[in-house]
């Protein structure tokens, strides 16, 4: 047994060295206890002044003594949880949840009690009849207070816990940013500039980026719940602006790497290629109408049914008209037809075709080649908001669909070609 003792006394002695407000804290609460000792178990001896004088320096004691002891506790509980993913946060209020649950069934108890000690003192229950019924309002006030005294550690302890595992994350993410970067550079010196390596590139890079811009996402959107002024408001709108452009050019990225490989599961279906192009006019109605810019449609009357896959050629569609959103001359118009080429002779494939023809408003001093390449945009002057995808993402996921795609340069004129047989 002496043994045992000297073993717990050897291993208290680091945590009492290290967490040594421990001791403050124990000697507070047990001073508090006391004093409320000494207000429960002698009613009868002391009048209403002495009683809520005692019973108040109980609470001025045993409230912080409680509280150190209670974040001491929190502290020791939570110090190894560490955030390992962007959904930390609610993890975290979970737990705050819970603790909040916790308390209040505690104190749910305690209050009872209190109230059971009062009545007791009511009917005599405890030691004979007495007139002072103060001891029992002062254990029901002290209940009150020393809950609102731990409701408040709790909170304290939950937001200040709550920032620490902020900076932690964003470290993690520096972390894995760098790594990802040392990788980048790594694979830079070590490979040949072959394409399939540029594709492993840029998928495993645009996946470590999605991290910390998760985590830039968060941050943002807890601003946004603060009070903020107007002036700071807008700031942190512009911020959400470019963090979701950023966000979106990730997935292009990350989009473009894997059909680039050949790394896509099609899932082929029937549709129309017509009924699609009303659809993504009706989907951008409103992006079209604040452009300023006049659309006419050309649409073919025959049949234009295909089986491809619907989700890429949607965005192969979608993307060549936010082309044509982007770099179109002010107040110009943008022709928009679909035509079935049929074989010549009864000979090849049946194929359905979509042409979107714009006026362009800067210098199209580029080949089509170029214009194609990943990060190529045909606005030198980056004027626009392109990030410079869109027309590589549709040459790649036409190749990918068994397609083709092409561009028509003439003057001012620019033309999309897409050329698509109508089975996968």
């Amino acid at each position: 047994m002496a043994t045992r003792w000297k073993d717990m006394i050897k291993k208290a002695k680091p945590v009492l060295k290290k967490e040594w407000q421990i001791i403050p804290g124990v000697i507070l609460t047990a001073v508090g206890l006391i004093f409320f000792y000494g207000v429960a178990a002698y009613p009868g001896d002391r009048p209403t002044t002495e009683t809520l004088g005692i019973g108040l320096i109980g609470n001025v004691l045993f409230g912080p003594g409680m509280g150190i002891l209670l974040w001491k506790f929190l502290k020791l509980k939570y110090e190894n949880w560490l955030p390992e993913d962007e959904g930390f946060y609610e993890q975290w209020k979970v737990t705050g949840k819970k603790l909040r649950k916790y308390l209040c069934i505690t104190g749910a108890v305690a209050l009872f009690l209190a109230y059971w000690y009062l009545t007791r003192l009511m009917n005599g229950g405890l030691y004979g009849w007495y007139w002072n019924y103060a001891p029992g309002y002062m254990m029901i006030f002290s209940v009150l207070v020393q809950f609102m005294v731990c409701w408040e550690v709790i909170r304290r302890f939950m937001n200040s816990r709550l920032e620490l595992l902020m900076t932690q994350m964003e470290q993690i993410n520096k972390k894995r940013l760098a790594e990802a970067m040392e990788i980048e550079r790594k694979s830079l010196e070590k490979v040949s500039r072959s394409d399939q390596l540029r594709v492993d590139l840029i998928t495993n890079v645009s996946h470590d980026l999605k991290t910390p811009l998760t985590s830039m996402v968060g941050y943002i959107e807890l601003i946004r719940k603060e009070e903020l002024s107007d002036v700071v408001r807008d700031y942190v709108d512009v911020l959400s602006e470019r963090a979701e452009k950023l966000k979106e050019m990730i997935n292009s990225l990350f989009n473009l790497a894997k059909a680039s490989s050949g790394n896509v599961e099609l899932h082929p279906e029937k549709f129309e290629l017509n009924r699609m192009i009303e659809q993504i006019f009706a989907d951008m109605d409103d992006r079209i109408k604040a452009s300023g810019l006049e659309f006419v449609t050309l649409l073919s009357e025959e049949n234009t049914d295909l089986v491809s896959d619907n989700s890429y050629f949607y965005r192969i569609c979608q993307n060549l008209m936010e082309n044509a959103l982007k770099y179109s001359a002010k107040g110009t118009r943008v022709f928009v037809k679909t035509y079935v080429k049929n074989p010549e002779n009864g000979e090849g494939d049946r194929k359905l075709c979509l042409e979107i023809t714009n006026t362009s408003s800067y210098p199209m001093d580029f080949t089509k080649e170029e214009i194609t390449e990943r990060f190529a945009r045909g606005d030198k002057a980056r004027s626009g908001d392109g990030n410079g995808l869109g027309l590589a993402i549709v040459s790649t996921y036409a190749k990918a669909l068994g397609g083709e795609f092409d561009i028509k340069i003439d003057c001012d004129q620019f033309k999309a070609c897409l050329e698509m047989p109508d089975t996968l």
